[in-house]
Order: structure tokens, then sequence, then C-alpha cells
């Protein structure tokens, strides 16, 4: 049987929320998804995410991943404990609060797996080996589990596409996030494993990369400190929809999604 599963990229900002709250049923209906996973390590405000931002995107997804900037908003630290479907970074040092990756039940298939990773090209070079991580955790993962899905949070397309041939055939899904534009690389690897170097973001789609775009391009071009504000209207929802074999775990195809939320 197969099975669909709808991955949402990096969510900023209240207005990012908002939007996947709208859209993500929807989509779940039109595509027929059984499990939605969302990166919402930009849902505070656009830097971190909060028990009250997780708690808002529960409703709509069934796992919240994060990455780089998972501990960004005080007190987090403790929040992340009562959220079994938030994960940060396996990869992260094991003393940090949380867990890097879970089994999840869906009533269609069974089980399905998630694993929350970060690069380190560009990002913190203080975490583990993502790669070494990755094989560490399948190999507790149980073989009846048989649909994985990873996301990797990292700045290089290499590092990505390098993650992605390294799990093929080992993972059903390796999905790239952080950069917050959607790449037009998509596609099913040789061993099953479905691609793509960066599903995109929840942001407005006048922005640069979700900020407003006056207060981004005063930072360039003065050179000094700025606050750079989220801008909250007009926003898009990229996503990728994954259709998996759930007998085998083998990925099918895997379909890039663009929506504009017209409510605001």
């Amino acid at each position: 049987m197969d099975i669909n599963i709808l991955f949402i990229g990096d969510i900023v900002g209240k207005g990012g929320r908002r939007t996947v709250r709208k859209l993500a049923p929807e989509l779940r209906r039109e595509f027929n998804c059984a499990f939605c996973v969302a990166n919402g390590e930009n849902a505070a405000s656009g830097a971190g995410i909060s028990a009250k931002c997780a708690t808002e995107l529960s409703e709509a997804c069934d796992v919240i991943t994060t990455g780089d900037h998972v501990w960004d908003q005080k007190c987090f630290e403790n929040e992340i404990k009562q959220f079994k479907n938030v994960l940060r970074p396996a990869n992260f040092h094991a003393a940090q609060p949380g867990r890097g990756w879970g089994i999840f039940r869906v009533p269609v298939c069974g089980e399905i797996g998630v694993i929350n990773l970060c690069g380190k090209i560009f990002m913190r070079e203080s975490a583990n080996c993502p790669f070494e991580t990755a094989v560490a955790i399948l190999r507790e993962i149980p073989k009846t589990v048989k649909t994985v899905i990873v996301d990797f949070h990292t700045e290089a397309t290499s590092e990505i596409a390098a993650m992605a041939h390294f799990l093929d055939g080992k993972v059903s899904a390796v999905i790239g996030t952080h950069t917050h534009v959607q790449t037009a690389d998509g596609k099913v690897l040789s061993g099953g494993t479905a691609f793509i170097s960066d599903v995109g973001m929840v942001g407005a789609e006048y922005s640069v990369l979700g900020r407003t775009v006056e207060s981004v391009m005063q930072k360039f071009t003065s050179g000094m400190p700025t606050r750079l504000p989220v801008e909250e209207k007009g926003i898009r929802l990229d996503a990728v929809v994954i259709t998996c074999d759930s007998a085998t775990g083998k990925a099918k195809k895997i379909v890039p999604i663009s929506r504009m939320n017209t409510e605001n």
C-alpha cells in the first residue's frame, strides 16, 4: 500500500504558523496524506520555537523538526520536554534536552520514523558528524519500521546531496531544510530514497527569506547591525509530498508544492 507524506518547509513567524494551520489540512486532504512533518525552528518571530508555537503547529502537523536555531527562544530548553512530537537535531551534544529522532504511530501503515539532523558546513562546527549519527540511529530503529524520513537542516547543497546518496536505500526520504528557498532537484534516487536539497519555507512571497525586504537591504548596504522584522503578510507555503510503499519504505515519487495563503 502506498502512503503519502506531507513535508512542510521552514515556518517563519506568526504568518507562517497561521498559514500552516490553514493550508496543511487542505493539502493533506487534497493529496491524501496520512502524515505531516514540518520544520518549525523559525516559528517564533522568525527565530526559534516556543511551547505556544509548538502547540499551534501540532494542530496541523504530526511532527515538528528544528535546526540550529532551536534554542533561540528563552526557556524552550525546558519546554521541549513536554512535546513528544518536537525534535531537535540528533547530532547535537547528548547533554542537550529533547530528542533527535522518534517513531510515530500512523493508523494506515503502522509506524514512521523521523530523524532530525543538522549540517556542519557553514553552520555549527561543534555539532557531531551527521553521517555517523544517522548510521547510529538507523541501527536503533526496529526493522519493522519501514518508512523513515530525514530532515537534514543544512546550508550547503553539497552536504545534503551527499547525505541523500549516503542513505540511499536505507531511508525513505532525505529532505533539506534551512535555506528557505525551494530547489529544483527533487527526485527519487536509484535505491528508492526521495531527495530535495531544500523544501523551501512558509513565509512571505515578497520578502528576503521571510524578513522584510527594506530591513535586509539596509543591513547589506550599510554593514551595520540591523533588526530584521518578519514580513507577516502575503505568505507562501512550500512543501513536498512524498509517496512511499509502506511495505518496503521505498519512495516512488516526490512532488514539490507552493501555495499562497489568499487570506493574508
